[in-house]
């Protein structure tokens, strides 16, 4: 076989001879280098691999159809041949098959039938810079089959981009070969933009310039398929309808939901000899040569699912693209001839960019991973060899929902419901709803399982309704409803509905393999919405929602208004529905499809349940237990027996003999939790707590207790615990006696001691007892009338006269005269400034020249005895 001349051919005698020394090696490869074709073609007939065949993994579908396609015409035979290709729903080989195509789930599949790959001398990863997460799991179970049943098992690695060393030492040391390749000069133009917000029409402006100024195919990268609607739409309205120089030009989008024929259109170059214009997705960034692109223009940004596992939520984020993505897409410029690279990003971005894009294994849903490794016969994933190993976290969570499911035992062994799960190549959860659907049918009503085909597919694909309709209710029977609907009379019934007819098909399409993989007849033509709420359930019955009150607890609880439109999930979570959505007014929800935001997640995909369903198709879901606990919107101690369903309560009755030491720890934990200003302080418990304080700190030497509110707070039980029976509600802690509970912190002989150290009041020369206030990290202050202090010379002093009492020396309105620690002081030099400025403001009070022999008095002239 005679293989036209590209890079790679210098390195495939090295690339043969290596993987004839050893079992395993890296590729590393720009684009263009032709290792995706012709590495598998060349190592086809090496002498070690012994006439067994080649699997060759593509993370995309496009890619691996593609691939297999341009194999074959190498060889001038048809697919399925010599090389053929397996993917879901879509496989073409033969018993002469020797180079098979497969994407990265169906490696799993295979390993997972037949631990030993029986049959298969060399797997080959290409593209594994991508770092799927099935890629990640197939490198770890052929590496696991290569030391246990397989050691002449080979593996190669390829990719354009790649940490080859890590990948290197994972292979034991794995001998690293390096190829060139063929590329031509690119120009790469930054555009200042960060379209964001406005993605289509930022690209659309940039194509508006570049289709009247440069000549060649266009290849446009945006996030998804929605950008890419929006740009077409923009191109033919805007553009292409009223620019003469444009008349000769085609858009054609490209995405993983087109179709076979619409993929292969965008591929090919255009019949006519039109100029084309390719909106993708990233799925052109790799493998792939598209004959006439000169110009690549690129957003910049991708979508990305990550997954949240305090949620058990994934939401797809809008993320800029790594450093090796972007290099990636403006290598597919120069391919062919020199190219031009417009970048809707500036210079100063690029540099921000991360240098790879980060591997699935940290940002996916686990679920499907943790079913793998369990039906491996992996519970430790430690045991396995990873490029990257999986989170403890997420992987947690997965094996949490696996045994919900019933897939797992509580030892975390796969079960006969796991294995049946795993054999259908779907989502444990959809999987699961699959297998639960045959066991619904008792004989007197229609089987469930041709419904659960449909919701399989409506839930596995894109939304067959435009986001823009009727607000995208999230009701997932309208959509079932419609899907029927396509069925009988095709596109124009969807669009009537306001679906898209394309997804539309899509969803069809797809429906129909599952009821083909099931043996079904027909497929359903009726449904009701209690049927569809409980296949939802069976799916995600951590994800069934009920009705949140105003107050933010249960609706199971009398006298509380729901509120509409809020609702709390089985997992914890907060969900609500969009605005006036029909679903709100129901009091259970099963859901599927959530956007998992900051605080509240958005439900787009539900269905309504009655609660008498849920207690008859998810019992081992629900559990009793005995709750005391403090209850927000009542502020008081719920003491009840619970009928749960994880964080939803779906009926309780009162507790007649609740546990008192319970319900008091509760009140304490309350307590702390608000902090202790939140407990009925009077003037007396505040003065009590300052006094023992000051003592604290001004005798150290002796042995008071701590009375801060940290440490009255840290030792609540000790002091406060025997005060709260009864205590069950916010307002009843009023009743709490805070001066009793301090005093009894103080044996006898302490109370004395306070009294005689720290006393409340103290007797002035004019016989009046007034109070002391004190402190912490202050002297105690007395505030006194100027007057009634007549004849004393000495400042009055506590803590067994360690401590001066400052002095707030008052006029007879009450206003401070004079604050002093130094009495005497006062009276030989302040007082007589003072007593010339307010004796004639004060006429009626006493103002004597010799305060050293004056009289104290509390009253005015005409009631002293001179």
């Amino acid at each position: 076989m005679d293989l036209p001349d590209l890079p790679i051919s210098s390195v495939l005698l090295a690339i043969a001879q290596r993987l004839r020394e050893g079992n395993a090696l890296v590729l590393q490869a720009p684009p263009g280098a032709g290792k995706t074709t012709y590495v598998p073609l060349a190592l086809l007939n090496a002498p070690w691999l012994q006439g067994r065949t080649i699997v060759m993994l593509e993370p995309r579908r496009l890619a691996a159809r593609a691939a297999a396609l341009r194999m074959a015409d190498l060889l001038g035979e048809d697919v399925g041949k010599t090389v053929g290709y397996r993917m879901r729903f879509d496989t073409k080989v033969s018993k002469q098959t020797r180079i098979e195509v497969v994407t990265e789930g169906i490696l799993t599949r295979r390993l997972q039938n037949d631990q030993a790959l029986e049959g298969v001398g060399l797997v080959i990863f290409d593209e594994f810079h991508e770092r799927h997460l099935q890629a990640d799991l197939g490198l770890a179970l052929c590496l696991d089959s290569m030391r246990t049943v397989r050691p002449d098992l080979k593996i190669l690695i390829m990719s354009a981009t790649l940490n080859v060393d890590a990948i290197a030492k994972l292979l034991d040391h794995a001998p690293i070969i390096e190829s060139t390749g063929r590329s031509y000069p690119v120009q790469v133009h930054y555009l200042v933009r960060d379209p964001q917000e406005h993605i289509a029409e930022a690209v659309y402006d940039c194509l508006k310039s570049v289709l009247l100024k440069e000549s060649g195919d266009v290849l446009v990268f945006l996030p998804g398929a929605g950008e890419i609607r929006r740009t077409q739409e923009l191109l033919t309205r805007e553009l292409l309808a009223s620019e003469p120089k444009c008349e000769n030009i085609k858009v054609y989008p490209l995405y993983g939901d087109l179709s076979k024929e619409a993929q292969d259109r965008a591929l090919r170059p255009d019949p006519l000899g039109q100029r084309k214009v390719i909106l993708a997705t990233p799925i052109a960034e790799t493998s792939l040569t598209i004959e006439g692109i000169r110009i690549v223009v690129d957003s910049g940004w991708a979508r990305a699912p990550k997954f949240d596992p305090k949620s058990g939520l994934t939401r797809l984020e809008t993320v800029r693209i790594s450093k090796d993505s972007a290099q990636q897409r403006a290598g597919r410029a120069g391919r062919l001839a020199p190219g031009i690279t417009y970048r809707l990003w500036s210079e100063t971005t690029q540099r921000g960019l991360v240098a790879h894009t980060q591997p699935e294994m940290l940002l996916a849903d686990l679920t499907p991973l943790a079913l793998d490794l369990a039906q491996w016969g992996i519970t430790n994933s430690d045991n396995l060899s990873w490029l990257t190993p999986p989170p403890a976290g997420p992987l947690a969570q997965a094996n949490a929902v696996l045994t919900d499911l019933g897939a797992l035992d509580d030892k975390g062994k796969i079960t006969a419901i796991g294995r049946a799960m795993a054999a259908l190549p779907l989502h444990p959860r959809l999987a699961h709803m699959l297998l639960q659907a045959q066991t619904l049918n008792d004989g007197a009503t229609p089987s469930l399982t041709p419904l659960a085909c449909d919701l399989a597919a409506l839930l596995s694909e894109r939304d067959i309704f435009p986001a823009a309709h009727h607000a995208r209710s999230a009701d997932a029977v309208t959509r079932v409803e419609t899907l029927i609907a396509f069925r009988a009379r095709g596109r124009i019934a969807a669009q009537s509905l306001g679906a898209d007819p394309h997804a539309c098909m899509h969803t069809e399409q797809t429906a129909q393999q599952w009821r083909r993989m099931l043996t079904l007849s027909a497929p359903t033509n009726s449904v009701t919405e209690q049927d569809v709420g409980i296949l939802i359930a069976l799916a995600y019955p951590d994800r069934i929602a009920q009705r949140r009150t105003i107050e933010g607890t249960v609706k199971s609880i009398p006298g509380r208004v729901a509120e509409s439109g809020y609702f709390l999930l089985a997992n914890g979570r907060g969900a609500r529905l969009r605005k006036d959505d029909p679903l709100a007014k129901h009091d259970y929800l099963a859901t599927a499809h959530i956007d998992a935001g900051q605080k509240e997640g958005v439900i787009y995909l539900a269905a309504p349940i009655t609660l008498a369903h849920i207690r008859a198709h998810l019992p081992q879901q629900i559990k009793t237990q005995d709750s005391v606990r403090w209850d927000e919107a009542e502020q008081a101690v719920l003491a009840q027996r619970e009928e749960r369903l994880g964080a939803i309560i779906l009926s309780a009755k009162p507790l007649k003999d609740s546990d008192s030491a319970a319900i008091r720890n509760i009140v304490l934990t309350v307590i702390r939790n608000q902090g202790i200003a939140s407990l009925p302080w009077t003037e007396e418990a505040r003065a009590l707590q300052a006094r023992v304080v000051c003592l604290r700190t001004w005798l150290a030497e002796e042995t008071w207790p701590d009375f801060t509110d940290a440490k009255l707070e840290a030792t609540l039980p000790d002091w406060l615990a025997p005060y709260l029976d009864g205590v069950t509600r916010r307002a009843h802690f009023a009743r709490v006696d805070l001066l009793a509970a301090l005093q009894n912190r103080l044996d006898w002989k302490q109370r004395a001691r306070l009294e005689e150290l720290a006393p409340t009041h103290i007797t002035v020369p004019s016989g009046s007892r007034l109070p002391i206030h004190y402190e912490p990290d202050a002297p105690p202050v007395l505030a006194v009338k100027l007057q009634e202090m007549f004849g004393l010379g000495d400042t009055p002093r506590v803590a067994g006269g360690k401590v001066l009492v400052t002095l707030h020396l008052l006029s007879p309105a009450r206003r401070p005269i004079q604050v002093t620690q130094d009495l005497r002081s006062f009276w030989q030099r302040t007082y007589p400034e003072v007593k010339k400025e307010l004796k004639g403001r004060y006429p009626k009070h006493p103002w004597p020249n010799d305060p050293w022999n004056a009289t104290p008095t509390a009253a005015r002239n005409k009631r002293v005895k001179l």
